[in-house]
């Protein structure tokens, strides 16, 4: 099957001089892109490369990550993007968990990484002689993997194959009507499994990527003058969080002017919507869903105007997928009526690198589909209605923050590990906004712990959208009649 080197490589061929990126570092043509991405691709063949090698890729936004990137695709093997801010021991067990075998870097990056894998320097002196990668790959060979909060508070390492995220970027092309004239900015980070979507639909489709740094992203007047200074048509990867948030700026008229798409994903828009949000969108606002077990994205809703902010509406299933809402003992629920979501079809994952027990409890036989079909059972809570599916809860202790998917027990394991913490639990709360952020709730001897040292302790391991906004601190954690920690009850601002 082809890859998406392929296609950049096309239109490189028929229109070499055309911009593919806009980079700090300047613009980069698709000839130029395409001749990278060849140049990388056999300096990973000389190392081995081929089906099922998973490659690290830890290089800041830029015309060496889009490349690398498509060079493992290229060689049939697997990317495995990691996010060269967060800490590096979560980093190292990204790449266990991941199976990674090759580091793709720079030099002065490199030895920070130390992730014990054979280390290919982006900016040493190509191979000699290197045999050139194969023409097609093996559509069910491994393509990327993504890391996503599991159960027990340990990230997951989710399998996807390239099957999938081909399907899946040539449907999101065609969905969001991206072509030449199309101008995307990159706002996902490198690391979550969105970037590939802001990173490879674009080019997919011949379009400009716009890559900027990550604090122009962050900050709403810079990054409306990025859109404005760009001429930005299209927004893959935005949160309701942050739309909110830019919303609220009253200093920025018209901060999306000329954008005609804006994908929204990650939370809930309903409360983005409520309060008037809609109206800082002026072209098409599209609500996706879907986990990264499933390739990203499996339902999508373009939002009217005005909108009904009373559901929250997903939508319909993209082309090749499949969405049932089931009771407890795997049986289709009337329309209306709330039941799990499973999701089938193209985008399913393979499942879990190194955890075959949580794989044959997430991936399920399809009771209503053909011999060997699969679900996802996504822990979501849904109903059938008007417009397609509607999401209404889960049924376990994740929770989104600012688009990021987590289980409260990967806060909670570090926190005990500090040695004044005898108890934790970290609960969900939302402002007033409808922003939801994190509150720890500790035991232990902290008359002498400050907010700051124990900040500066989670953030050895943890990344900023899991650093808990307060820290409560308690003579004793309240308890069901159970024995367990009594999270509702702490939620609710309770403490006995």
């Amino acid at each position: 099957m082809r890859t998406i080197a392929d296609d950049i490589a096309a239109h490189a061929a028929r229109h070499p001089d055309r911009i593919a990126l806009a980079t700090p570092e300047g613009e980069v043509t698709y000839s130029r892109l395409a001749a990278r991405i060849e140049e990388i691709a056999r300096l990973l063949r000389a190392h081995g490369a081929r089906p099922e090698t998973v490659c690290a890729v830890a290089v800041a936004p830029g015309t060496d990550a889009v490349a690398a990137m498509a060079a493992v695709l290229r060689c049939g093997a697997a990317f495995l993007t990691l996010d060269v801010g967060q800490p590096r021991d979560r980093l190292a067990a990204f790449a266990r968990s991941g199976g990674a075998r090759l580091l793709l870097a720079h030099t002065a990056l490199a030895p920070t990484l130390d992730l014990g894998v054979p280390v290919l320097a982006l900016d040493g002196p190509g191979p000699t002689g290197a045999p050139p990668p194969q023409g097609r790959v093996d559509p069910r060979a491994l393509a990327y993997v993504s890391h996503t909060s599991g159960s027990t508070g340990r990230p997951d390492a989710v399998l996807v194959e390239h099957h999938a995220l081909d399907t899946y970027l040539r449907d999101t092309a065609r969905a969001f009507d991206l072509g030449p004239d199309s101008v995307a900015l990159q706002t996902a980070p490198l690391g979550y499994d969105a970037s590939i979507r802001d990173t490879f639909a674009p080019l997919l489709a011949g379009a400009r990527l716009v890559i900027v740094e990550r604090a122009r992203l962050l900050r709403p007047e810079e990054f409306a003058g990025t859109v404005r200074e760009h001429r930005v048509t299209a927004l893959l990867s935005t949160t309701p969080s942050f739309l909110s948030h830019l919303a609220a700026q009253p200093g920025i008229p018209d901060p999306l002017a000329g954008v005609t798409l804006v994908a929204s994903s990650g939370e809930s828009l309903r409360p983005f919507l409520a309060a008037g949000g809609r109206a800082v969108v002026p072209g098409r606002l599209v609500n996706q869903y879907g986990p990264t077990e499933c390739t990203m994205t499996t339902t999508r809703h373009s939002v009217p105007v005005p909108p009904d902010p009373s559901a929250d509406l997903v939508g319909t299933p993209r082309a090749g997928t499949v969405v049932r809402v089931l009771d407890g003992d795997l049986a289709p629920v009337a329309d209306g009526t709330v039941g799990e979501v499973y999701i089938g079809g193209a985008g399913v994952a393979r499942g879990y690198g190194g955890r075959p027990s949580r794989t044959a409890e997430c991936f399920v036989p399809d009771p209503c589909g053909p011999p060997g079909a699969r679900l996802y059972r996504t822990g979501d809570l849904g109903r059938w209605g008007p417009g397609g599916l509607h999401y209404v809860g889960r049924t376990d202790r994740q929770i989104k923050i600012r688009g990021y998917r987590v289980d409260p027990a990967e806060i909670e394991g570090p926190l005990l590990a500090h040695p004044d913490v005898t108890g934790a639990v970290v609960t969900p709360h939302t402002d007033d906004r409808g922003r939801v952020h994190l509150i720890a709730h500790l035991t232990g001897d902290l008359s002498a712990t400050t907010d700051a040292q124990l900040r500066g302790h989670l953030a050895r391991t943890l990344p900023p959208h899991l650093m808990p906004r307060r820290f409560l601190r308690l003579d004793a954690l309240p308890t069901t009649r159970g024995g367990k920690a009594d999270r509702r009850l702490l939620a609710t601002g309770g403490t006995a």
